[in-house]
């Protein structure tokens, strides 16, 4: 039974749903419709033809970018807790990103990511080109350490693997480290420790406020 009810909301939903699933190139209007349980003609009512669809996926790709708030009681979380949300969502939607970036739009996609940065190292005593490497600092680590782990799963297996690299006479007299980096990866842990660090470097020259800013 054909669906009659529909918003223009669930079809952009549902469009994102796929291109996460197999990319821009699997979207396509009868496979939409045939999702949402409704006809084509409904699609192109709600948004257009394809085209427009496209472009109202990057719209609200950008819109989804533009909701990471910070959390936390210190500058030095709340810088934390915004680069995380920020990896965490250019992991989520890799394929609507990278249509974001076809239109030219990547700057303004990070701007609201960038200006809630601003805040936070403000509030932790910076200023000025300071305070501008602080906030390109982190999100340079964030987008490069993402682009990074894609690289990594897209890699084809390695020979020889780490494993067999790294044995006790490549690690000199650190059995225990040829042992870890003999191991898999741990991302995010790798993630949380370089942006500790990273952050920690970077707000150590402010003055902090007594009170982070409202």
């Amino acid at each position: 039974m054909t669906r009659t009810a529909l918003t223009g909301e669930e079809v952009l939903a549902a469009a994102a749903r796929l291109v996460r699933a197999d990319g821009p190139a699997a979207l396509t209007m009868r496979r939409l419709a045939t999702e949402l349980g409704t006809s084509v003609t409904s699609i192109y009512w709600h948004v257009g033809n394809r085209e427009s669809l496209l472009d109202a996926l990057v719209e609200r790709t950008v819109r989804e970018m533009g909701e990471i708030h910070p959390t936390g009681r210190t500058p030095h979380a709340r810088v934390v807790s915004v680069a995380r949300a920020l990896h965490t969502a250019l992991r989520e939607r890799p394929q609507l990103i990278a249509m974001v970036h076809e239109r030219g739009l990547t700057e303004r996609m990070f701007l609201p990511a960038q200006q809630a940065l601003v805040h936070e190292v403000h509030a932790a005593g910076l200023r000025g080109e300071r305070a501008a490497e602080a906030v390109r600092a982190v999100q340079f680590q964030v987008v490069g350490f993402v682009l990074v782990e894609r690289a990594r799963e897209r890699s084809p297996e390695q020979h020889p693997s780490e494993g067999e690299l790294w044995d006790s006479p490549a690690a000199g007299h650190d059995p225990a480290l040829a042992r870890a980096l003999a191991g898999p990866a741990d991302p995010e842990r790798l993630f949380t420790v370089s942006l500790e660090a990273l952050v920690t470097s970077l707000l150590a020259s402010g003055t902090p406020a007594a009170e982070p800013l409202p």
